[in-house]
């Protein structure tokens, strides 16, 4: 047995999740806090790969990566470097698809405290900096969390984008999804059950978890 989707899909998912957690906490963060012209359009884009078939987020990507693409021919001529039907393929198709989840999450989570306890720490002298990681991080961290779990099981279940601009590549691109498809494509059925079993057991395991774990934090709360 080759486990080399469930590596990949791992590790995608893993390096995927750190880069959206990071950007997505700090866009929500940015944005969120400030009021300008395009606000809504702005965030209209980041929240576009929910609503667009993968597919087209894919040709998306293969249209600005690809070998005739800005980025792509950029990053073909000056550092002789591809990302089209590459590793590094999958890994942008994960943290295009799953970014938006994680933005949606991190700004609800930063919308759903009494702001004036940080303008109170405000008036005491206190730091942006101070303020964001003893008053903001710490309350909006249950959310953070749900969007941290939320993005990691999307970019771990990517297909579609990552077909487009990644293709299949044995050992290179072969994410379970991907592993999936093209087994059932060449009628080894049995294969294709046994990683549907892992993603899905994945999925249901970390949906699981955040419940369990949002249950056990509001009961923390009720308590004290």
């Amino acid at each position: 047995m080759n486990y080399s989707p469930l590596v990949l899909s791992f590790k995608t998912a893993a390096i995927a999740t750190v880069i959206v957690f990071i950007t997505g906490v700090v866009l929500a963060r940015i944005i969120g806090r400030n009021s300008f012209y395009g606000k809504s359009v702005v965030e209209a884009i980041i929240l576009l790969p929910l609503v667009l078939p993968p597919t087209v987020v894919g040709f998306g990507l293969l249209y600005v990566f690809g070998k005739n693409g800005f980025i792509g021919k950029l990053l073909l001529d000056w550092f002789d470097f591809q990302i089209v039907f590459t590793w590094y393929g999958v890994l942008i198709a994960a943290v295009v698809v799953s970014f938006p989840l994680m933005y949606q999450s991190a700004a609800a989570a930063f919308q759903q405290y009494d702001l004036n306890v940080e303008n109170a720490a405000y008036t005491m002298g206190a730091s942006k900096w101070k303020v964001f990681w003893t008053i903001s991080f710490p309350l909006a961290w249950p959310g953070l969390l749900a969007g941290t779990v939320l993005s990691f099981a999307r970019a771990l279940g990517e297909f579609g984008a990552t077909l487009m601009i990644a293709g299949y590549i044995p050992n290179v691109t072969d994410t379970i999804p991907l592993a999936i498809y093209f087994a059932v494509e060449s009628g080894n059925m049995e294969l294709a059950k046994f990683w549907v079993i892992i993603i899905v057991a994945l999925g249901f395991s970390a949906i699981l978890w955040l419940n369990w774990w949002s249950k056990r934090n509001m009961m923390k709360h009720s308590k004290s």
